[in-house]
């Protein structure tokens, strides 16, 4: 049992690590002295210098990406404090549906991104 509370406690770690990374990572799209992210987008010089950043295009499936993005990070977190805060406090034999509830909604919300298009 404690194998598998451990296994938890990785997993809830890896995907919120997992997460804050797809969000943050600086450069989606690399190409022809162009970088393009979730956030910004920058073009570059031949030599690698940057010569202008400009915040991403205001499309409405862009907005929604970074939307899920957050929302999926928010749900996380709330998820991994709410597994804590019920491991210490359930009795022997509970069940963790709210932290379920949270995980499935965070999964939801990352799975909606990934749908987009241009």
């Amino acid at each position: 049992m404690l194998l598998l509370l451990l296994s938890i406690i990785v997993l809830h770690v890896a995907v919120l690590v997992l997460l804050f990374v797809s969000t943050i990572v600086s450069q989606w799209i690399v190409g022809n002295g162009h970088a393009t992210d979730l956030w910004q987008n920058c073009s570059t010089s031949s030599s690698g210098n940057v010569h202008h950043c400009f915040s991403s295009s205001p499309n409405e499936w862009l907005q929604s990406v970074q939307a899920t993005m957050i929302l999926s990070i928010i749900f996380s977190i709330l998820s991994l404090f709410l597994f804590f805060c019920q491991l210490f406090t359930l009795t022997k034999g509970g069940r963790f549906y709210i932290t379920g509830i949270f995980q499935i909604l965070a999964e939801s919300n990352s799975c909606q991104m990934c749908g987009y298009r241009d």
